[in-house]
């Protein structure tokens, strides 16, 4: 998807524009997770660009891409490109021996009966 939306069209409220433009983004990459993955590919992937016109379009993760969107809403931004495309991708597994992080370690809670 290659798509310049306008962010203050006259007749509209910005901020109902800005979530249209949001929901049609995760629209897209949710209809573009649903297709068959090809063989060897674990997941689809996203090679994003984003920015205020096509020419100033920078790089971006596809996770802060919702982030930046609402920063330029509230900077003033007339209009935002974006660029999303799937590309497939294949996981690499963890090495051996390196902890996942989380609760892993952590020690069980306290129950009424150590009291």
């Amino acid at each position: 998807m290659r798509k310049t939306y306008p962010l203050r069209p006259e007749g509209k409220n910005p901020d109902r524009v800005l979530d249209a433009v949001k929901h049609d983004i995760r629209k897209y990459m949710k209809r573009e997770r649903r297709r068959d993955l090809p063989e060897g590919a674990t997941f689809w992937d996203f090679d994003c660009r984003f920015g205020a016109d096509k020419d100033s379009a920078q790089t971006a993760n596809p996770a802060e891409l919702i982030g930046l969107l609402d920063v330029l809403a509230k900077a003033g931004g007339e209009q935002c490109y974006v660029e999303l495309l799937a590309k497939p991708g294949v996981r690499q597994p963890r090495p051996a021996g390196q902890e996942v992080i989380g609760d892993a370690g952590a020690s069980p809670a306290p129950s009424d009966s150590d009291a």
